[in-house]
């Protein structure tokens, strides 16, 4: 069981996707929130007495003290993993559709590196406060990923904070930084992304060079077929809406 303090702001979700509310995040705001998920996950990956992989981290599992300080919390997917552990396999895949990286939605394969996939999609969501599946385009889903994706390689990163951070975000290399970091930490492979204490010093430590991104996982066109539970989420068992079933002998 766990207890929480009394979190009076409720969750980032609340003020990070509604446009009135959202003003009340300035930038200093949305890098302390950022700065204080990445610190939480380095706990829960290194300092903990056992490692704890959470498994359905999101804007809404973000809570916010009367400060803004941010805490994780709903830990009821979380998995406990021994010292020794790197990553684990399950055939029922849960979480947030969004929000998983691709060898958990598709292998369900997950460890410490999964939180760091969420973790990217998270601080991409602060930064332009909006979802990750909010973007469409030719009737063709294209996700915030896909989005920030484009725009990095046009050398216009600038242009996905959220316009309502232009008066308080007044160093610009410092928000490019995080957007790289969001880029980093959604890489197509889990051994490219960074580990948390990687995270947190490219965040803090602006002196510090940081790789360029490569192969994010997202795509336009790859659809999957999971036979899974996603939570509040439709099962998908067939992109085409034809059941495939094999015939065997009794």
């Amino acid at each position: 069981m766990l207890i929480y303090e009394y979190m009076p702001n409720k969750s980032l979700d609340y003020f990070l996707f509604d446009s009135i509310r959202g003003v009340f995040l300035d930038w200093s705001k949305r890098f302390s929130i950022i700065e204080g998920i990445a610190q939480g996950f380095l706990y829960l990956h290194k300092f903990s007495r056992t490692r704890v992989v959470h498994r359905d981290l999101n804007a809404s599992n973000v809570l916010l003290d009367e400060n803004m300080n941010s805490k994780i919390s709903d830990f009821g997917m979380a998995r406990i993993f021994s010292i020794n552990d790197l990553e684990a396999n399950t055939s029922r895949i849960v979480g947030t559709r969004g929000y998983m990286p691709p060898e958990y939605a598709m292998e369900g394969i997950f460890s410490t590196k999964s939180n760091v996939y969420s973790f990217g999609v998270l601080v991409l969501e602060i930064i332009s406060g909006r979802r990750n599946n909010s973007f469409y385009n030719d009737d063709r889903a294209i996700s915030l990923v896909g989005y920030a994706w484009e725009l990095w390689k046009e050398g216009a990163g600038l242009q996905l904070m959220v316009p309502a951070l232009a008066d308080s975000c007044t160093n610009k290399d410092k928000l490019l930084r995080c957007v790289q970091v969001g880029l980093l930490c959604v890489e197509d492979s889990a051994a490219n992304r960074p580990t948390m204490s990687d995270v947190l010093s490219g965040l803090t430590n602006e002196s510090s060079p940081l790789p360029a991104p490569t192969k994010l996982a997202f795509s336009t066109d790859r659809h999957a077929v999971i036979s899974s539970i996603v939570e509040k989420e439709p099962q998908i068992l067939s992109v085409n809406d034809v059941t495939i079933s094999d015939c065997d002998g009794r």
